[in-house]
């Protein structure tokens, strides 16, 4: 795998059984991340999206495929490995915040609890360093239920970059603040991003979201239907705290993605309008355009 990669997914196949169904989650997923991106997931529920993102996470395993974070093939990786793997390369942060934050400790202590797994030095120093990064130094001495659900994922996201992870997994991280919230938390993914280099995936539901990161994958019956690049006029996301991102139209360009046996998935709203009376359309060629038809 080249070096700049960070993620690679080919031809990704998960299968959930239960004892009279079998539920194809991802059906020969495609997708390659590069060091230093930062990519938003989008996706109707059900369609495989954050099931992708705890493989990804090494809380989930595929039943066939391959699948690359950083090198690591995570088919090969044993019991150890993986422990090794979920502590020292990735960082999640959960939308419900009692998978993030022990309710019985500050948030100092949470912020210093995945380190106490690791020889670092200078826990508690780092842990401050975190809580100021992302604005939360003077709730140092509070725990849970004294943090506003806002604070609460600021945090979170310090407990996540705590042992320097190569790669921040964030699932639905704007799900449960309100507006402003949501758009301080974007902003500190994208310093992270640009300041750190910090590679970033981000599960979202979040259209105002959504439409200010550069790339955008879309994600549809278990495969990437498409995905959306941020136009050059919105490209300097230095800015975007002075767009009034809600009132803005289309911010980025839309491209379907051909897989490897050449199939294209055609977004639901084009095969509306073609009204078609059953499941076939007639393809042609003019010039350098492919052209769809009713039969």
């Amino acid at each position: 795998m080249a070096e700049e990669i960070m993620i690679q997914a080919d031809n990704l196949v998960k299968i959930y059984k239960t004892k009279d169904l079998e539920v194809l989650a991802l059906q020969g997923l495609d997708l390659t991340v590069e060091k230093g991106e930062l990519v938003a997931i989008i996706g109707n529920s059900g369609s495989g999206k954050s099931t992708f993102l705890n493989m990804i996470g090494g809380l989930d395993k595929p039943s066939a495929g391959k699948l690359f974070v950083d090198g690591k093939n995570l088919f090969t990786l044993n019991e150890k490995q993986l422990v090794e793997y979920k502590r020292d390369t990735v960082g999640f942060v959960w939308q419900n915040n009692a998978r993030n934050l022990l309710p019985y400790l500050t948030a100092l202590e949470n912020v210093m609890t995945p380190m106490q797994l690791t020889n670092r030095q200078n826990k508690k120093e780092r842990a401050l360093e975190l809580l100021d990064l992302v604005g939360m130094s003077h709730r140092k001495n509070n725990r849970l239920q004294q943090l506003s659900g806002g604070e609460q994922q600021r945090i979170a996201i310090a407990i996540a970059l705590a042992n320097e992870p190569k790669l921040l997994l964030a699932d639905e991280p704007t799900g449960s603040v309100d507006r402003k919230t949501a758009d301080y938390i974007y902003d500190l993914f994208v310093r992270l991003n640009r300041e750190k280099g910090q590679t970033i995936v981000i599960v979202t539901h979040d259209t105002t979201l959504a439409k200010k990161v550069k790339r955008v994958v879309a994600i549809r019956d278990g495969k990437i239907s498409s995905e959306r690049i941020l136009k050059e006029e919105y490209s300097d996301l230095s800015k975007a705290s002075a767009v009034n991102w809600q009132e803005v139209g289309e911010t980025q360009e839309e491209y379907a993605i051909v897989d490897r046996a050449g199939r294209v998935q055609i977004p639901r709203d084009l095969l509306d309008k073609l009204e078609l009376p059953g499941n076939k359309v007639k393809l042609s060629m003019h010039e350098e355009k492919i052209q769809l038809e009713r039969p």
